[in-house]
């Protein structure tokens, strides 16, 4: 792919993922424009790309600006994603809704590639409003955009993530930490630098409407990667396994808390992923992997 070919869009650009997917494309010489609801934060990320980099305001909820952005864009990468409900930011209003928005301005605006993140575990049924409507999201992006790419990353983790980082420092902190059932779910974590690298290079793969699924070089079971970040940051504390049942009611006392640890949605969630495979992707399955974007992790 050429830069001759127009620019392009990254909705999501000043998130966990997206700031990195934005980066590797200025670092290949693309023309970006970082569509987000703070543009000005995009303009600290990349103070010195000023002349590759556009920074607009979009939301995926609103209709116009989502219009406007994908204008004159020759593909689109949707990096936007929620995992905290807040009002009328829902996950049906973001994942389902805002994605298939985005999906069918795109394909009206004739735009060649679209590249949409969902997440590992999708395609079975689950209890998890998160989960549901992640799935219900991939299914309005294949019909507003027939052509799509759809990225499935396992667990995501690097600095500032919301999954590792918060463990290491509870694990620091507590002499007893509270595990979901017995520990045994595997879990396949994959790198944040890895996952924006894959998605980029996407793009240049020569079919598009593929579903890649993206997981690291090794798999743990939960009780093995509790005991590994343990060991990183010095600290020993009992693990203590919890049946499911019981963190429910645990969820919704936390939710009264300013900054809750843990929520009734992050809970089913969890328990819907808590299971063998579910994040487990392309080592245990048969989906496309990082094998077919020629990406070999070396976290």
């Amino acid at each position: 792919m050429s830069t001759e070919l127009g620019r392009i869009l990254v909705l999501g650009g000043t998130g966990f993922l997206g700031r990195r997917i934005v980066r590797r494309l200025l670092d290949r010489g693309y023309t970006v424009r970082v569509a987000s609801r703070h543009p000005e934060r995009s303009r600290r990320m990349f103070p010195d790309e000023r002349s590759a980099l556009e920074s607009i305001r979009a939301d995926v909820n609103d209709d116009g600006s989502v219009l406007e952005a994908v204008k004159e864009t020759f593909a689109v990468i949707n990096a936007v994603s929620l995992y905290t409900e807040h009002g009328s930011e829902t996950f049906n209003a973001v994942h389902v809704v805002g994605a298939g928005r985005v999906a069918t301005h795109a394909r009206h605006s004739h735009v060649e590639r679209l590249v949409h993140v969902s997440g590992i575990g999708v395609d079975a049924p689950s209890a998890s409003p998160y989960i549901r409507s992640r799935r219900q999201g991939e299914n309005a992006v294949r019909r507003g955009f027939p052509a799509a790419t759809i990225i499935r990353p396992s667990v995501v983790f690097g600095p500032d993530d919301a999954f590792l980082q918060p463990i290491a420092a509870l694990l620091r902190r507590v002499p007893i930490f509270p595990i979901f059932g017995r520990g045994e779910t595997a879990l396949q974590p994959s790198h944040v630098e890895d996952v924006a690298e894959a998605t980029v290079r996407s793009l240049d793969a020569p079919k598009a409407d593929v579903i890649y699924e993206l997981g690291g070089p090794r798999v743990y079971s939960y009780k093995e990667l509790l005991a590994l970040i343990g060991e990183h940051v010095g600290s020993r504390p009992l693990l203590l396994p919890v049946p499911f049942v019981m963190w429910r009611p645990m969820a919704f006392a936390a939710e009264m808390l300013p900054t809750p640890p843990i929520t009734r949605n992050r809970w089913s969630s969890w328990r819907s992923t808590m299971s063998p495979l579910a994040n487990t992707p392309a080592s245990t399955r048969s989906m496309p992997s990082h094998a077919e974007l020629r990406l070999s992790s070396q976290r």
